[in-house]
């Protein structure tokens, strides 16, 4: 059943039932141009989606009252009231301080800086909230229910129009110090500029690997008379002319998973994880996982990681994150007399 709640939001829920005695969980993806919502039973069942639009909107606040009126959407249609739901977790794009819940930076399409989306969310809605990057999320995702079920040790690689890792290490994931491991589209790569990244910009491996690179590789080699692919092709589309054996195509796919593939090598060397995830919706398209797959092989045979698809592809985040909010609602709340004798982490 779909019904639309407004011109640029569309609600889909599964057959109505109230669900109050387990208790309800939402999880949330903050995407550049689209914001999606699901919500869920505590055995991690999906029972309502919600999604809208978002492209133009940066300004936080807009987004924290687009969550709240996508929650009260879906336990409506559900049965359901605010009484029922016990926590939310939320990707957002960008570097996130899981610890305080803030968004550090994101990309230029939403331009964030130090928001405190925990604290915001947790006003509005009254139940313990979750706020971590995208890419964790979706890696969470695969964790619990995807390619890297009852793998503890490997790492989840978005390749869309920009490029990025979530890193589980022994089941728990690796943030880094300053919340930046698994920002990889910065890693310096041959051929590139090794000047340092404008805000906003795409890194070195970006340029290569991510959508928006790969597309302004084949701009710069392409002509009229050696394909019939238009000059402003997606990167999906190119890899769709590479598999039909179109030269120029090929080039720009071969460059792209070799360099995806030295990348993933050179990961595997100092974190020896056995399991690589390719996600997105670049990283998903087959003709890209073979070639990379292809360029793995020829490397050191003590260090040959597997590399496979995601299993959950575009479901990846909102998995990861109703897996997050449901661990968040069997904790104690912050501050209570439990939480402060025995921490647990976040």
């Amino acid at each position: 059943m779909q019904l639309h709640q407004s011109d640029t939001s569309v609600i889909t829920a599964q057959q109505p039932r109230k669900t109050s005695i387990e208790g309800l969980v939402v999880g949330v993806d903050i995407g550049g141009t689209n914001l999606r919502l699901a919500l869920a039973d505590k055995a991690g069942t999906i029972v309502g989606r919600w999604s809208s639009s978002t492209v133009g909107i940066r300004d936080p606040q807009e987004i924290v009252r687009m969550i709240c009126q996508g929650v009260e959407a879906l336990l409506s249609t559900n049965g359901s009231s605010r009484c029922d739901m016990l926590a939310i977790a939320v990707g957002a794009p960008g570097i996130t301080d899981t610890d305080r819940g803030i968004v550090l930076a994101t990309s230029y399409l939403m331009g964030w800086k130090d928001v405190p989306l925990r604290d915001l969310l947790e006003a509005e809605l009254g139940v313990p909230a979750f706020v971590d990057n995208d890419v964790n999320m979706a890696a969470f995702g695969e964790h619990a229910a995807g390619s890297a079920r009852g793998v503890d040790n490997f790492v989840f690689l978005a390749i869309g129009t920009g490029v990025g890792a979530g890193i589980i290490l022994n089941g728990e994931p690796f943030r880094g110090e300053g919340w930046i491991a698994g920002e990889i589209g910065y890693m310096l790569v041959p051929g590139t500029s090794v000047a340092l990244a404008e805000a906003g910009k795409p890194g070195a491996l970006e340029e290569i690997v991510g959508g928006e690179g790969i597309q302004s590789h084949w701009q710069t080699i392409w002509s009229e008379g050696g394909t019939a692919l238009a000059k402003d092709a997606t990167a999906t589309q190119i890899f769709d002319e590479a598999l039909a054996g179109n030269p120029l195509a090929q080039a720009v796919l071969g460059l792209a998973s070799r360099t995806l593939a030295y990348s993933i090598y050179n990961i595997s060397l100092v974190l020896n994880c056995p399991l690589f995830v390719l996600g997105g919706s670049v990283g998903l398209h087959p003709v890209f996982v073979d070639a990379t797959r292809a360029v793995l092989k020829e490397k050191n045979e003590r260090v040959q990681p597997r590399l496979v698809p995601s299993s959950l592809g575009a479901e990846a985040q909102l998995n990861g994150a109703i897996f997050q909010a449901i661990a968040i609602a069997r904790k104690p709340k912050r501050g209570s007399l439990k939480e402060t004798q025995e921490p647990t982490l976040r």
